[in-house]
């Protein structure tokens, strides 16, 4: 009789689960389509003129278009990115405060006390471009290859220097990963951003740079850089000629600028799976995709999922080096 009772009331309460689940799903996905109900902010992790905000504002427009509410481009740079990444990390998870993060995302942990947590406050949506460093010398400099620069670095410890756009930098750490899987020591000069270290280098003050893609790409077609090596893993399509780093003499390298799109840990699944969906759709557009390669970018528009690994990869990668090389911001 026990047993015939609960069976009736286990048979009464399923249908009132169900219709229940249905009720939750049934608002998730009416979240979904109601969300963006106004304007989305962008936040950048940089400051105006860069790489990160070109892509941003090459981006936005198409988005815009695809939401149907304005994005709108909140540029808040300073401490390597970590300054933008905290004001998204604190802010509602309702997918009105969007980041748009640069490969300093997975550096920033490594070098320096944070003021968030990178991998639990932030959550993955889109990675859309990947972009490689170009390894240039001044003219001058009798470096003619990898292989030049390597024996020149044996030869001299510490004799070499290379420059940055500053101490915790990408190209700091191009640097500092190039040195260290080459078994060779070379002398970090760090400036106050990209612009004045790459007019020391075209002046010879300085022989090596790890430079952005897009920066060097006009002084290097116009002779005023050498270019030895693409730190990506296969040819750059704006510099078809040069050979990987990798393939030049130091099997393993792999260096990469990237811009990702991250949002509050907490927001709603479906309004990322709608924005990271929207993304991919915008880097397909012809004149997106052009402008973005147009910048030596490698496009990309990954699912959140995929995103999450590879942040997860990099920061396993730099704080490996930070660690080896006891690199540290503070």
């Amino acid at each position: 009789m026990t047993n015939e009772i609960s069976r009736a009331r286990l048979l009464r309460a399923i249908p009132l689960a169900l219709a229940g689940a249905a009720l939750l799903m049934g608002g998730v996905s009416a979240q979904a389509q109601a969300w963006p109900a106004k304007p989305v902010r962008l936040v950048v992790s940089y400051p105006p003129g860069g790489t990160v905000d070109a892509v941003a504002r090459i981006v936005a427009p198409k988005l815009s278009a695809k939401l149907g509410q304005s994005v709108v481009i909140d540029n808040r740079g300073g401490a390597g990115g970590a300054i933008g990444g905290d004001l998204v990390a604190k802010s509602s998870p309702d997918g009105y405060t969007v980041l748009l993060d640069a490969s300093n995302h997975a550096q920033n942990p490594a070098l320096r006390k944070m003021p968030f947590d990178t991998l639990r406050e932030l959550a993955p949506v889109s990675l859309l471009v990947k972009v490689p460093n170009v390894l240039v010398v001044n003219p001058s400099a009798p470096m003619k290859n990898v292989a030049d620069l390597i024996a020149q670095a044996k030869a001299k410890p510490g004799g070499i220097n290379y420059a940055s756009s500053g101490n915790g930098s990408a190209q700091h750490l191009a640097g500092e990963l190039f040195a260290s899987m080459a078994g060779v020591q070379m002398t970090h000069v760090a400036y106050k951003g990209g612009g004045p270290a790459l007019t020391d280098v075209m002046s010879g003050h300085v022989p090596v740079f790890f430079a952005s893609m897009a920066s060097s790409l006009p002084f290097i077609q116009g002779g005023k850089l050498r270019a030895l090596a693409v730190t990506g893993k296969a040819h750059a399509p704006a510099l078809p000629q040069l050979p990987t780093v990798a393939q030049a003499g130091l099997p393993g390298y792999e260096v990469y600028e990237w811009n990702a799109v991250f949002v509050p840990a907490g927001t709603p699944a479906p309004v990322v799976e709608r924005l990271s969906k929207e993304l991919a759709a915008t880097l397909k557009d012809p004149e997106v995709r052009g402008r973005l390669e147009a910048l030596g970018a490698e496009v990309i528009g990954s699912s959140p999922a995929e995103l999450d690994g590879f942040r997860r990869a990099e920061i396993t990668k730099w704080t490996k080096l930070a660690k080896d090389n006891k690199i540290q911001m503070d």
